[in-house]
């Protein structure tokens, strides 16, 4: 089965091909030769998931799925939550945003927070939803040079590191983006008639 993950973000669509099993051959954007940037207009995670995967099953004709991530801080109202890639502004960088965020923590005690995950699968002109959340807490200092995005700063319950310290292998079990890959990957895996 070939699948398109809608991704232009290299990092993500590494980390999820290594969770995807060898008979689906994963394929990314700019292997179907898509090149544009498909504007996240939703008001929601699962808004902007299902905006991406439409546009790309009805524009390429490929089964497909998409997701939007978010980081959720308690204290915070659940900023930067869906604008977390652009939190710092539409340059998207990842150390601008930490930077924002720790800053806006600075003086807070209550630092925890969560990653959700949210995928949109289009797949037989149906569209199906999962979802992964971890729970933890927002560090003081950026730890650890692996993963992307908030993971320097991000410690799952449970861990003493951050997902930017901890081996792949464990980020892609416990995280928010492991969990609603794993649900994907398991709802793939069903017989069609059941």
């Amino acid at each position: 089965m070939k699948l398109v993950f809608a991704t232009h973000n290299q990092n993500k669509f590494e980390e999820v091909k290594k969770m995807v099993p060898k008979h689906i051959e994963l394929v990314s954007l700019a292997d179907i030769g898509c090149t544009e940037e498909i504007q996240e207009t939703g008001g929601t995670l699962e808004e902007n998931a299902k905006i991406k995967a439409h546009y790309i099953a009805k524009t390429y004709n490929f089964p497909c799925f998409a997701d939007d991530t978010g980081l959720l801080v308690d204290v915070l109202n659940g900023e930067p939550g869906v604008y977390s890639a652009r939190y710092a502004g539409e340059q998207k960088k990842p150390d601008d945003n930490m930077l924002k965020l720790l800053k806006k923590l600075q003086h807070k005690n209550d630092r925890t927070a969560r990653f959700k995950t949210v995928i949109a699968l289009n797949l037989n002109k149906e569209q199906f939803i999962f979802e992964g959340t971890v729970e933890g807490e927002i560090v003081h200092n950026k730890m650890g040079k692996g993963g992307f995005g908030y993971d320097p700063i991000f410690k799952p319950n449970g861990y003493r590191k951050t997902f930017a310290e901890l081996p792949l292998g464990i980020k892609n079990k416990i995280s928010h983006r492991g969990i609603a890959i794993q649900k994907l990957i398991d709802f793939l895996q069903k017989p069609i008639n059941q």
